[in-house]
């Protein structure tokens, strides 16, 4: 597994990380011997890097993490990133406060059964946030006080990561980007890269368009973002299928999976694109089970994709994607 320097952490960690969204809800039902199954393969396959949140399950995806942490030796732990500010009732730049951060903080904390974060995302705060001195003045204190080891932001849009990436204590920034969502391309990897700000591509599969395994007839839970936010009543469009109809990325998804190599599965052939763009540190995946687990990180393996290949691909966003989500985030 290839790891890289995560921004201004300075730590290193795997190019495939895995992301646990899923074991808060919100994906289908993942029972947790599932989910403690899926991170011990996870890491037994070399992923050192874990996403999460204090909102996903209330706090029980973090539990879940907290307890692979408590089972594996120190120097065996993985590298956990989580977020805070979704908690916040109701959601508006007002609640950033010092000390709710804190109290944010110091949940995730016991949640994880660590006396310092790794590292803390702002969760996709309201955009005014970006631009406040006082929020990532308590966030330094945050660091100053050894609650958290550093900090960074989980952002909506291209914009919100340029205002972000400006900022000289941001470690990273966690952004859309796969195949079907291109933007982040034209001037936040550029931008993040030069300014050694890590770039972690989150819905790197759209909610599962990208493994090709879905058609017109596809079904999912009641309880599954992908039925009940298909047009953003819950939260952003974005979040559920990278904002992309389901049809529209259905059809895509095929032109994706002929790309793919004998012995490649269509979601290796995803991971690698987002792998081969410079300035990204690591795409963090799902996986419902350890099976999933393992065919994400195998990904790190697979070779970087030709010229011919990656010309294709653009093809398909253009003719496909691009006029769905291009200009909205």
């Amino acid at each position: 597994m290839e790891n890289r320097i995560l921004g201004r952490t300075g730590r290193p960690v795997s190019v495939i990380g895995l992301g646990c969204w899923q074991f808060g809800g919100d994906w289908g039902e993942v029972s947790d011997d599932d989910a403690l199954a899926t991170l011990h393969a996870a890491v037994e396959a070399g992923v050192t890097l874990l996403d999460t949140a204090d909102v996903y399950g209330d706090g029980h995806s973090e539990e879940l993490v907290g307890r692979l942490l408590a089972e594996l030796p120190e120097a065996d732990r993985p590298f956990v990133a989580t977020k805070a500010g979704r908690r916040a009732k109701p959601h508006e730049p007002s609640q950033y406060t010092a000390e709710n951060l804190r109290g944010w903080v110091d949940r995730s904390r016991r949640n994880l059964g660590v006396d310092t974060l790794d590292l803390l995302q702002l969760h996709c705060p309201p955009t005014p946030v970006y631009s406040d001195d006082a929020v990532f003045d308590a966030l330094q204190g945050l660091v100053d006080d050894g609650a958290i080891a550093a900090y960074a932001v989980s952002v909506e849009t291209a914009a919100e990561a340029l205002t972000a990436i400006a900022r000289p204590g941001v470690a990273s920034v966690q952004i859309i980007l796969n195949a079907f969502r291109r933007k982040p391309l034209e001037q936040v990897l550029p931008a993040a890269e030069a300014a050694g700000v890590g770039i972690l591509a989150r819905v790197p599969l759209a909610s599962g368009l990208l493994t090709g395994k879905y058609d017109e007839s596809t079904t999912f839970a009641e309880g599954d973002h992908r039925t009940y936010n298909r047009d953003g009543q819950a939260f952003d469009v974005g979040e559920t299928f990278a904002g992309v109809p389901f049809e529209v990325g259905v059809q895509a998804a095929r032109e994706v999976a002929a790309l793919a190599p004998e012995g490649v599965a269509t979601s290796a052939l995803a991971l690698r694109w987002i792998l081969d763009q410079p300035g990204v540190t690591a795409a963090i995946p799902g996986a419902r089970n350890a099976e999933q687990g393992r065919g994400n990180a195998a990904a790190a393996a697979v070779a970087p994709l030709s010229a011919d290949v990656q010309a294709e691909l653009e093809r398909i966003y253009d003719e496909h994607i691009r006029p769905h989500v291009h200009a909205r985030w």
